[in-house]
C-alpha cells in the first residue's frame, strides 16, 4: 500500500496521545526558539530533543521520507544562494576572516561563513522534524479543534482542517487515475522520452483538476446543507480535554523556550562566536 504524504499516521504513542493545543503550543514555543537563536551550543540542544521527540512518536522514517528529501533538496538550495548573494555574511557577523580557499573577488571560503551557515542549516534540522511531526500526529479535525481553542475562528480552523485531509485524498485519486491511465496503455515510465512522458502525465492531471472541483462543490453543498457558518462557535467532535501530560509537557515547553532564550541572550547577541 502507498504511504501517503503529509496524512495523520496513527500510533499508540505519547505524542499521540496528546491533544492538538498541546502539540500546537509547544510546537509554537520550539520553533520561535530555533528561529530567534543562532548559537550553536543551543541549536544542537534543540536538534537533539527534536531527534528525540522523532523516536518517542515510532514515526518510521520511511513514511515521511520523501518530504525530508524533498526539503533537504530546497536546504542546499538555500545555502546556495546564501553564498552566492551574502559570501561574506559569516565575516560580517563573526568580526573576523579564516580565509581557507580565495575563489574570485569578494568570493571566497571562510570559516566565519561556513559557520554561519552550519547554524543556517541546524535550524532547518531543528524545525523540520517536529513540523512534520505535528502534521502527521494531530488528526485534522482536532488541530482545527486546537487552532479554535487559541482564539483562531472556526470556519479558518476548519478550512485548514479540509486542506489537510485533502491531501491524501488527491492522493488516492492520483494513483487510481494513473493506475487506469496505464491500464490504457498511457506509458509514465522512464521508458518514454522526456515530452512524451510530460504529454501522457497531462492525461491524467486534468481528469484529476476535474475530480477535485467536482469534490469541492460536493463538500461545499453538504457544507451549506447543514447550516455551516450560522453560529459563531461551534463544537468539536474530535476535541481532546487536556490532562495532566499535557500540562507537564506545555511546562517542560516553555522551560526549554526560556532556557534557550536565556543562553542564547546572556552575551547580548543572538550569535554565539568562537572566534573571538
Amino acid at each position: 500500500m502507498a504511504i501517503e504524504l503529509l496524512a495523520y499516521i496513527e500510533r499508540h504513542s505519547s505524542i499521540h496521545s496528546l491533544s492538538g493545543a498541546t502539540k500546537l503550543m509547544v510546537f509554537l514555543l520550539f520553533s520561535t526558539a530555533a528561529m530567534l537563536t543562532y548559537d550553536t551550543r543551543v541549536l544542537a540542544g534543540l536538534f537533539i530533543i527534536s531527534l528525540f521527540v522523532f523516536v518517542v512518536s515510532k514515526i518510521k522514517l520511511r513514511e515521511i521520507g520523501f518530504v525530508l528529501v524533498f526539503i533537504l533538496f530546497f536546504l542546499l538550495l538555500n545555502n546556495i544562494a546564501i553564498y552566492l548573494f551574502s559570501p561574506q555574511e559569516g565575516v560580517k557577523i563573526y568580526g573576523t576572516s579564516h580565509e581557507l580557499i580565495h575563489i574570485f573577488g569578494r568570493y571566497n571560503l571562510t570559516l566565519e561563513q561556513l559557520f554561519y551557515q552550519l547554524n543556517v542549516t541546524l535550524k532547518y534540522f531543528v524545525v523540520i522534524p517536529v513540523a512534520l511531526l505535528f502534521i502527521v500526529t494531530t488528526h485534522p479535525s482536532e488541530f482545527a479543534a486546537s487552532l479554535n481553542k487559541i482564539g483562531v475562528n472556526y470556519k479558518i480552523a476548519y478550512s485548514v482542517s479540509l486542506a489537510l485531509r485533502y491531501i491524501p485524498d488527491i492522493q488516492r485519486d492520483y494513483r487510481n487515475i494513473s493506475q487506469t491511465q496505464q491500464a490504457r496503455g498511457i506509458d509514465i515510465s522512464r521508458n518514454e522520452k522526456m515530452a512524451k512522458r510530460i504529454k501522457n502525465i497531462s492525461a491524467i492531471i486534468i481528469p484529476l483538476i476535474l475530480s477535485s472541483l467536482d469534490r469541492i462543490e460536493v463538500i461545499s453543498n453538504a457544507m451549506e446543507l447543514r447550516g455551516f457558518g450560522k453560529y459563531k462557535k461551534r463544537s468539536w467532535y474530535n476535541e481532546k480535554k487536556a490532562t495532566k501530560r499535557d500540562f507537564i509537557t506545555i511546562f517542560i515547553g516553555i522551560l526549554i523556550f526560556v532556557g534557550s532564550l536565556w543562553i542564547t541572550f546572556q552575551n547580548g547577541s543572538r550569535f554565539y562566536n568562537p572566534f573571538q
